[in-house]
């Protein structure tokens, strides 16, 4: 491994350690972890028996598991329960774990990816740009989908650019990274069906570079990844194409109508604005972001970096994402995380403006630029720190000027911290829960809960708390949104979780 990214890994891991503990399970993970916990089950002997009920291996919440490819679930579960037996890790705090990383194994990726152009230094530098911007970093530990989507997809680009930059060699390396590029490939495509679009980027600059000599070898690697992606997605077994483009055609047209918070009125999801994406782009990034890419995309147009070509094939990825959403207007919620993976171009473009930077200054100015460059995120990620992924910019006013302005912590990792002020303040009072009762149940360790949607209006008595948070203003439009506040779970001005009692 190269010092410079050697270095940026083991202060990641480092910090990692120290923090992981603090995280709250995110409203996603108990099901999604479920999933892990069944899908095993198709590759037993049991599953090929008469009467074995397939719909099982999908965990309890069968509809929706299933059009997720559970390839992240079945790799990295073998490390997670390693980690709860030895280091006597709960289900919790072992997946925050593992998912960081692999959030790590992406930023090695995107490393390896830079050095196609830029000086070693500069690429850690670009590789600490992205992987330190605090939505990403709290996303790190809490998001079992959309990260590791993205570490797949983009070590698929990668390991695909190096495999097409080889041929025609047929030698044994050759061999190895046909191999290793196609089931990543594979991989990615079998955690969101969108994946197989790394491929797309991987045949355009195939034929950009005009192999077409070994187009036998460009089909190969289609089939070993469809092959891969195959056999580590059981729902596509009994009719794989036919289930492929269902799950195509749900994904491109996501039917969900949750409620989001955006420019502090209430839309449906899929009746987002068109400014949707490209704002929360623009607001939950760190200042110095868009300046950086802006320069960068005119040093990679101005400046003669080698092999270039490739740099403006993957900008074909957000360049053609943005058009669809903001043309199409697809379901959108949670800010960007669906869009994760479409993120790493703008940050290697930021890579070429460090670049040109560097060749013209002496390092001497050039170090503490780059450090006066990270400092936002570092400060982001300190300030709000176990919730980093509510972060805001200063161009919203940080995440107190978006508070009841845009979502902020929509994922309830604050009952993680509400549930132990109740353990150690209420003990023995009774709590009420506004949704998400699981979340809550994970860490009442004792606690007398109940969920507030099912109980009876009546039935809460003097002295009972109820639990409330602030996605999509949900306190402010509940029947007890007057009740007195005993504790407020929060960042900057930003109340993600609110304890009030009964009078």
């Amino acid at each position: 491994m190269k010092k410079p990214l050697a270095l940026l890994l083991l202060l990641n891991l480092l910090v990692g350690l120290l923090t992981f503990r603090n995280y709250g399970l995110s409203w996603d993970e108990p099901l999604f972890y479920d999933y892990a916990n069944s899908i095993w089950q198709a590759y037993t002997p049991a599953a090929w028996q008469p009467g074995f009920d397939f719909e099982q291996i999908y965990g309890r919440s069968p509809q929706d598991h299933k059009i997720y490819g559970p390839a992240y679930l079945l790799l990295a579960r073998p490390i997670q329960q390693a980690l709860a037996g030895l280091a006597g890790l709960n289900l919790s705090d072992s997946w925050h774990w593992v998912n960081f990383l692999t959030f790590q194994v992406g930023l090695a990726g995107f490393y390896r990816l830079a050095r196609r152009w830029l000086n070693p230094w500069v690429a850690v530098a670009a590789a600490a740009f992205w992987g330190w911007q605090p939505v990403f970093w709290g996303h790190a530990f809490i998001n079992p989908k959309d990260i590791p989507f993205m570490v797949f997809f983009w070590w698929a680009l990668t390991l695909g650019l190096e495999w097409v930059d080889s041929l025609p060699d047929a030698g044994n390396r050759n061999r190895w990274r046909f191999w290793a590029a196609a089931a990543t490939l594979g991989a990615a495509s079998a955690i969101r069906v969108i994946g197989p679009l790394a491929g797309v980027i991987v045949l355009v600059y195939f034929l950009h570079q005009r192999k077409e000599r070994t187009l036998p070898a460009l089909l190969g690697y289609a089939a070993l990844a469809a092959l891969a992606m195959l056999a580590l997605w059981p729902y596509l077994w009994a009719n794989p194409l036919e289930r492929l483009l269902g799950v195509l055609k749900h994904m491109s047209d996501n039917p969900t109508e949750l409620a989001v918070l955006f420019l502090g009125q209430i839309f449906r999801a899929n009746e987002m604005p068109r400014r949707y994406l490209p704002q929360m782009l623009a607001l939950t990034l760190t200042e110095p972001t868009w300046f950086l890419a802006t320069a960068g995309l005119a040093a990679l147009a101005w400046r003669k970096f080698a092999a270039k070509s490739a740099a403006w094939v993957l900008l074909l990825i957000p360049a053609a994402l943005l058009a669809y959403t903001t043309l199409s207007t697809p379901a959108m919620y949670d800010g960007f995380r669906h869009f994760f993976f479409l993120t790493p171009p703008f940050f290697l473009l930021a890579g070429f403006a460090l670049q040109w930077l560097y060749d013209i200054f002496p390092r001497k100015i050039w170090l503490p630029l780059v450090l006066a460059l990270l400092l936002p995120g570092i400060g982001g990620i300190v300030r709000l720190h176990p919730y980093e992924y509510a972060y805001y910019n200063q161009f919203a006013g940080g995440v107190g000027g978006a508070f009841r302005v845009y979502e902020t912590e929509y994922w309830l990792t604050c009952y993680r911290e509400a549930v132990e002020w109740v353990q150690t303040n209420e003990p023995d009072s009774t709590l009420y829960v506004q949704r998400e009762l699981e979340l809550a149940a994970y860490y009442a360790d004792g606690l007398r809960l109940l969920d507030l949607q099912t109980a009876p209006a009546d039935s809460l008595r003097p002295g009972d708390l109820l639990l409330m948070h602030t996605r999509a203003n949900l306190d402010t439009r509940s029947i007890y949104r007057k009740l007195p506040l005993l504790a407020a779970i929060g960042r900057e001005g930003a109340d993600f979780c609110l304890i009030k009692r009964k009078e």
